[in-house]
């Protein structure tokens, strides 16, 4: 479904289809993308190392050295074609680090040993007070950064906005002060992202204050306005999970890792786990070719598809009389009705999230495919 910025989605969450500890040397996971078939992380504060984890076997990995490097807080891990980037630029201890950076390290050069590494200095526009803040507490942390054809874009990790704004530069080596673009108000803190280019899509994941994860999509924008297209916040159930990285290569199907949290009574272990956002993404990324059907001489509209609550029929007068029915994938009915009047409004908030065929007429049947979310 395309968006105009204004609709506003009903609360949503989904669960993981499955979960996996990870190693204990990755206790401290903050970042993920896949890369040559393999799930690549890195620890936020322990070492100077990636790991690449075996899709099949999670206790099947490779580590790779990236020596002569100095680690402060290496909070994100992205790629592109040639390069990977690791962002050291986790600023939450006082707020005010004056060495933020992103290191970009030729990807054959990692696979040969031989890591090839420069770095991209930069400092925030905004930022002009750099007087310690104390921990969490800063609107200039950074946790989430994607990279496109030409550039960088920095979503940061606001503490005392709850809410995340973007920073673009160059992704050539060099000491930046970067442009702030936009902000959102994603009401928590943003830990990752993940970025498939060619379909104008991004999703983050993040946390709240209770350490509630959730995902934040930003989807069927223009011209990088990333925060100006189609906006959706999505809880993961896993409470107290810490979550930090998330990488997918279809834009349905993710992968997002927690860090180990201890706190209190509370222990989470390090884990990677699976979600499916088929139900949110497959319409944007497969669209349904079928919007307007054609029954005799009648003409109707079926919006909105997906549909959260409400699916409304259009249709004109010829129309009149004629039956519809829901259908399930295994053939089952789950509503039926008629059209007595120029537009119903179908209410679809009890059907479980997914795809059903709607049918339109007993004889000369129209049948076409809406998805619940």
């Amino acid at each position: 479904m395309h968006n105009d910025n204004r609709y506003a989605y009903d609360a949503s969450s989904v669960s993981p289809l499955s979960t996996w500890l990870l190693p204990d040397i990755m206790k401290g996971s903050s970042g993920l993308i896949i890369w040559n078939n393999k799930i690549w992380t890195q620890n936020d504060h322990t070492d100077l190392k990636i790991y690449a984890v075996d899709t099949f076997n999670i206790n099947e990995y490779q580590s790779y050295s990236i020596p002569g490097l100095s680690h402060i807080d290496w909070e994100e891990i992205s790629q592109d074609s040639d390069y990977l980037y690791i962002g050291d630029f986790g600023n939450n201890e006082n707020g005010n680090r004056t060495d933020l950076k992103i290191l970009r390290i030729e990807k054959n050069s990692v696979l040969a040993g031989s890591p090839l590494v420069d770095t991209i200095h930069f400092s925030y526009a905004l930022q002009t007070d750099f007087s310690p803040t104390g921990a969490n507490n800063t609107d200039f942390d950074c946790e989430a950064f994607i990279v496109t054809t030409d550039s960088i874009y920095l979503f940061t990790k606001e503490w005392l906005s709850q809410k995340t704004s973007l920073y673009a530069m160059p992704k050539l080596p060099g000491d930046y002060v970067v442009d702030y673009q936009a902000t959102c108000d994603v009401q928590g803190l943003i830990t990752g992202s993940t970025f498939l280019e060619s379909k104008d899509l991004i999703v983050l994941c993040g946390y709240s204050l209770l350490v509630q994860p959730f995902l934040y999509l930003l989807y069927d924008f223009k011209d990088r306005q990333f925060f100006g297209g189609n906006k959706r916040k999505i809880s993961v159930d896993l409470p107290f999970h810490q979550v930090e990285g998330i990488a997918t290569q279809d834009g349905l199907n993710y992968t997002i890792s927690n860090e180990e949290f201890v706190q209190s009574f509370i222990s989470v272990s390090q884990k990677l786990h699976t979600i499916d956002l088929s139900a949110y993404l497959s319409d944007y990324l497969n669209p349904v070719p079928i919007t307007r059907v054609k029954i005799q001489h009648s003409n109707m509209l079926i919006f909105p598809n997906p549909a959260d609550n409400e699916l409304f029929i259009e249709a004109d007068t010829d129309a009149s009389g004629k039956p519809y029915a829901i259908v399930d994938m295994t053939g089952r009915v789950v509503l039926k009705g008629l059209l007595d009047k120029k537009m119903i409004r179908v209410n679809i908030r009890y059907l479980n999230k997914g795809s059903y065929l709607l049918i339109i007429n007993n004889t000369n049947q129209a049948i076409f495919k809406i998805i619940k979310i």
